[in-house]
């Protein structure tokens, strides 16, 4: 391999940055699990510089603790975090369906209908992680069809708190009815241009979670702070 294909240090250290954000958003890094700069480096057949940024990235991001002289864990859940994304994905992401309910052009519409198909098929192999993929797909398309991007890249820098109890409770709870029934109905109310039936769903759909935070505390505590 010559100099001009070797990878750069920047992107090796983002490679590694996404690989470690996903393996805790999907919980094969748990909550209060041990990792070390040289297993991850060995894992990953990396240096363990680019590691160590990864490390300082991901904590200043709140999903890493790190102790100096004493190791790294992957940060315990905080629900205070969780509930300040929800609040902040709530009211952009209601004013965005708004915009949604007077405008939206039939081709994301039909992605729409395209996405709720395969979340339906997803329910019957009761993969958790292709659900939650298939949720994040349907809103993000909203905000496509509303031209809304630059918002929906505001929510995905606070997102990452909330996503992980909404991946906790798919892959604890296999019964996603409800959650498919809500974007029916999202999209019915798009269609048939009902702000307010928008606003409503949209704010129910995102207290679901809330709801849930009682019985995930419960049942795995360790996971919590």
């Amino acid at each position: 391999m010559n100099q001009f294909q070797r990878p750069s240090v920047s992107s090796t250290r983002d490679a590694v940055y996404q690989a470690l954000k996903a393996q805790i958003l999907n919980l094969e890094l748990l909550p209060g699990a041990a990792i070390s700069e040289k297993e991850i480096s060995l894992t990953f057949g990396v240096s363990r510089t680019p590691v160590r940024e990864s490390f300082v990235q991901l904590s200043q991001e709140g999903l890493l603790d790190i102790y100096p002289q004493r190791g790294t864990i992957v940060s315990l859940i905080d629900l205070a975090l969780v509930d300040e994304a929800r609040f902040i994905r709530e009211q952009l992401e209601a004013a965005v369906l708004r915009s949604a309910c007077e405008h939206f052009p039939a081709a994301e519409l039909q992605a729409l209908r395209t996405n709720l198909a395969m979340q339906q098929a997803c329910m019957e192999q009761h993969d958790y992680k292709q659900m939650f993929e298939l949720d994040e797909a349907f809103h993000r398309a909203i905000f496509e069809g509303c031209r809304k991007m630059n918002t929906w890249a505001v929510i995905q820098q606070v997102n990452v708190h909330l996503n992980r109890i909404r991946m906790l409770r798919l892959a604890t709870d296999h019964h996603w009815e409800a959650l498919h029934e809500q974007h029916q109905q999202m999209l019915h109310a798009i269609d048939a241009k009902q702000p307010d039936a928008a606003d409503r769903l949209l704010r129910e759909h995102l207290q679901v979670g809330v709801a849930d935070q009682a019985m995930l505390k419960e049942k795995f505590p360790t996971y919590f702070k």
